[in-house]
């Protein structure tokens, strides 16, 4: 082995003040069952490895292409910097992702292979492209690798689409929104700030509002009672059928058992509270029954029980329970929307490494037909994550990566020994907490925690040393890529990785593959990167995975210097030294491996 030294809280109340569930940068996945993902392919590729073989089924819509297959982007979304874009289809899903390509100029060097570029989590291509004089990506392609970033499902222009006619509109409309959604969360930010200097109002032409509303409305007012019996029972014939196989036994009752305290509450302390109590114990025990078609009728008749109990409460319990009904039909809705969350965020890290990687991965080869049939990856974060367990589980497999050489740029598979900041997601380990948050709008909370990163009085400063050190990226490439870079995360995507933080490291969905366990198995070349003020993935996490790795087969450096200049988790990509320092050494690096397969 060659060693070379060289307040999130605020954001999150502000985020709430434009919306939870505003959908970032996601087009909202459909549901699908366990078995279809599990399904194997029919089509038969023997020299990927087992796990490889799953759902590797590509179709392509590409801008430059005629073939019969081809769907032809004539107008591409002004997000994507890229010379092409192209879409590769995951087969049994409607997952589209998005791939941008980067063609070499005619006078640079001829490469035997393609390179593909991963992002960390959260993030979309926009990272590897920040502007001409920052990306990494246009510079690789001008040393002369046809370089191809990957958007990953969930991320950037990749979107959830079953016609290929809408592709090229549905990512213009994605680019749009991606845009938009940045300037919204700056301006709503900058508004919030200035509603904390202005007088409140008086609330007396609210409360007449609120009284003349009630008077119009009488308090008898006629509702569709079998509105809410159909939104009850659909509700709890949904849980008890455990929403398709998205959730297990013991996340269904703990979902059944928080809608019923939602309705509770809105019943304490009332006459009906002893009814209530009786129903939601028969309900609960039909739930955990599980005999879907022998209780669909006794759910609907205990639906139509509770909202008797609902309607009792409008109109003969002294006080009156005013607007009840209207509560708990609001409590139903936003309890249906966590559900739907659940659903449209149902992926998780094995999803990326199982499916998408290795989709993304024939369709490149397919279009550039490298002469061993290879490619060379570079991973930022997550993407070298996924690199890492790529080759861990091909070594375990006895399996060809069909990788020629790797770069991991601030990456683990295990930060045990570290003070990382991701530790901030330990909590997300509890599957109970991952079922309340669904999904982290990582996007929006960034894009509103930005104006107090960077204005007086920097409550949020520290919030820039987790992307990039002091001086280390211009304003406002920092701000382009805090803005429009970040998207919504899964929480089932989060609950595996923290895994990395256990003993043993990071491991499959099942928790019996322990990727750490089987790296060094690996014959792959590996250049492994840190930055010496990394707070997200610190040199003691990088080292701890380079560490198992063969000595002739892994090359270890530290960006930064004692005095300055200082390399954080960003930088490595996009601070302003990268294009001196740390593309260089890329460069050689891939280049000399990339000579060595083809002579």
């Amino acid at each position: 082995m060659v060693v070379i030294q060289s307040d999130f809280r605020s954001a999150v109340q502000m985020a709430g003040k434009f919306g939870y569930f505003r959908q970032n940068q996601l087009i909202a996945s459909r549901c699908l069952s366990r078995a279809a993902w599990l399904r194997p392919s029919s089509r038969a590729l023997p020299s990927w490895p087992t796990y490889l073989r799953w759902r590797v089924s590509v179709r392509a819509f590409s801008t430059p292409g005629t073939e019969a297959q081809v769907k032809i982007v004539t107008d591409k979304p002004s997000l994507c910097t890229a010379d092409e874009l192209h879409y590769v289809s995951v087969s049994n899903s409607d997952w589209k992702l998005a791939l941008w390509r980067y063609n070499p100029p005619p006078q640079a060097p001829s490469r035997n292979h393609p390179l593909l570029l991963l992002s960390g989590v959260g993030t979309n291509a926009i990272g590897y492209d920040l502007s001409p004089d920052s990306s990494f990506a246009r510079h690789m392609s001008g040393q002369g690798f046809d370089t191809w970033v990957l958007e990953v499902r969930g991320a950037g222009l990749s979107m959830q689409e079953s016609d290929p006619r809408k592709i090229e509109q549905s990512a213009n409309a994605m680019s749009e929104k991606i845009e938009a959604t940045a300037n919204t969360a700056t301006n709503e930010a900058f508004s919030s700030e200035q509603q904390s200097t202005i007088t409140p109002r008086s609330n007396s032409s609210a409360e007449s509002n609120i009284s003349a509303a009630k008077e119009e409305k009488g308090i008898a007012t006629a509702w569709d009672e079998s509105k809410l019996v159909t939104k009850l029972t659909e509700t709890f014939m949904l849980l008890s059928e455990r929403l398709s196989g998205f959730l297990s036994e013991g996340q269904s009752k703990i979902m059944s058992a928080k809608l019923l305290d939602q309705i509770s509450k809105l019943l304490e302390d009332s006459q009906l509270f002893d009814r209530f109590t009786e129903i939601r114990g028969k309900l609960t025990n039909l739930l955990e029954a599980g005999e879907n078609y022998a209780i669909a009728g006794q759910i609907r008749d205990l639906s139509e029980r509770l909202v008797n109990i609902i309607d009792d409460g409008q109109r003969s319990v002294s006080p009156p329970l005013f607007d009840l009904q209207e509560r708990v039909l609001a409590t139903i809705e936003d309890f249906q929307k966590q559900i739907e969350l659940i659903v449209k965020y149902d992926w998780d890290f094995d999803h990326y490494l199982e499916e998408d990687v290795p989709a993304v991965m024939e369709y490149i080869m397919a279009q550039t037909r490298p002469r061993d049939g290879k490619l060379l990856a570079v991973g930022h974060s997550m993407g070298g994550i996924l690199l890492y367990a790529m080759l861990a589980r091909c070594g375990y497999e006895g399996a060809d990566s069909r990788l020629a050489a790797v770069v991991t740029l601030a990456s683990s598979l295990d930060y045990t020994s570290s003070n990382s900041a991701l530790k901030l997601l330990l909590p997300l380990a509890d599957p109970a907490q991952a079922l309340n948050v669904p999904a982290v709008p990582l996007g929006v909370l960034l894009a509103a925690a930005y104006p107090l990163s960077t204005r007086p009085p920097y409550v949020l400063s520290w919030l820039n040393n987790l992307i990039s050190a002091e001086g280390m990226m211009h304003p406002e490439l920092l701000k382009k890529l805090i803005m429009n870079n970040f998207c919504t995360i899964p929480a089932k995507l989060l609950l595996q990785l923290t895994t990395a933080f256990k003993e043993g490291g990071l491991c499959d969905r099942s928790g019996t593959l322990l990727y750490k366990d089987h790296i060094a198995k690996s014959d792959i070349p590996i250049l492994a990167l840190a930055g010496d003020k990394d707070l997200i993935c610190p040199p003691e996490a990088v080292y701890e995975t380079v560490k198992l790795i063969p000595e002739h087969l892994v090359t270890y450096k530290v960006f930064g210097e004692p005095k300055g200049p200082h390399y954080a988790h960003y930088d490595l990509v996009g601070g302003r030294l990268a294009v001196e320092q740390v593309y260089p050494c890329i460069a050689q690096f891939l280049s000399s491996h990339d000579q060595l397969l083809s002579s």
